[in-house]
């Protein structure tokens, strides 16, 4: 069963993948679409990154996709205003970072549950980017950041994939790392397992998770700098209801919602599962809602799986 945790979500992609190549050999496996997955898939990826961390500790976090959102809208006001684009990238993350910081306090501070806390601020960072921006789009100036996300001209093909793309394979080996490797890292495993053997054991819990949830944040904000780069506007609006497309990613990676189990890997394989089925169904010319229903029957099957892995344990 641990081979199956470890491996099955591969074996998934890949025949999933398989799958889509045969129904449209023409057009699914070309190399033009697979750099389109990628582009798709590198928000909720890095996003992911953060969610893993949350959900290994036990929690959750419904404010992500908002948090996206509002950093979009705080990119391109930055701009507008005139600051360096570099500058304004650091202020979206910045603020994913504040909206992290108050979720954090009030799980930690308040032992408030984390499912109501997030679900509270989902609305709350939505109507904020809303009140932003004045319920519109915000156009601003192009820079470098319209560059990260968007499909390489042919004089930067070098590249192999976009500068985006790159940025999340790099935090995708940092956040593994830290994850493994470090005390922090311990620390989430521990908490998410047992937090009252944690407690005992000395682990800061309050601490570490206030820490989670910053960072998570912090990744989000990131998300949302990419975002506004494949957008090349702040928009209010946007990510609705990607919250559930990260959340999905880290559960049928293997992620288990009650804590204690997760992988960076497993996350961008979530990710890139949900990309190839959105993707392979628009090829297809399913409608929106049959690929809706697609997509909610893979998140109950891994929550499923998740649960009988949990069961069959000693």
């Amino acid at each position: 069963m641990k081979r199956l945790q470890q491996f099955g979500p591969v074996v998934g992609l890949v025949l999933v993948f398989l799958l889509f190549t045969l129904l449209r050999p023409h057009q699914f496996p070309r190399a033009a679409n697979l750099e389109i997955m990628m582009l798709q898939t590198t928000v909720v990826g890095i996003a992911a990154l953060g969610m893993t961390a949350v959900i290994i500790s036990g929690g959750i976090d419904l404010s992500l996709g908002s948090v996206i959102a509002l950093s979009t809208v705080v990119v391109a006001t930055l701009l507008n205003h005139g600051w360096n684009p570099l500058a304004a990238a650091a202020g979206g993350v910045a603020v994913g970072m504040v909206c992290g910081l108050v979720s954090g306090l009030l799980i930690t501070r308040l032992r408030l549950a984390p499912f109501i806390v997030t679900l509270g601020l989902w609305g709350a960072w939505r109507g904020t980017a809303k009140g932003l921006a004045n319920e519109q789009m915000i156009v601003a100036p192009t820079t470098w950041l319209n560059q990260l996300l968007t499909a390489l001209p042919e004089e930067r093909r070098w590249m192999l994939v976009p500068p985006g793309v790159w940025l999340l394979v790099v935090l995708a080996v940092a956040m593994g790392a830290l994850l493994r490797y470090t005390r922090f890292g311990r620390h989430v495993f521990a908490i998410g397992s047992n937090e009252l053997t944690a407690r005992l054991c000395g682990v800061p819990v309050e601490r570490q998770k206030l820490l989670v949830y910053l960072l998570g944040s912090g990744l989000a904000g990131l998300a949302g700098v990419l975002q506004f780069s494949y957008l090349t506007v702040g928009d209010p609006t946007t990510a609705t209801g990607m919250e559930l497309d990260i959340i999905a990613a880290v559960v049928i990676g293997g992620a288990s919602l009650a804590g204690g189990e997760g992988t960076i890997l497993g996350s961008l394989v979530g990710a890139l599962i949900m990309t190839v089925v959105g993707n392979g169904c628009t090829k297809l010319e399913f409608p929106n809602w049959v690929q809706e229903i697609v997509t909610g029957g893979i998140i109950i099957a891994a929550v499923a799986l998740d649960r009988l892995r949990h069961r069959q344990q000693p």
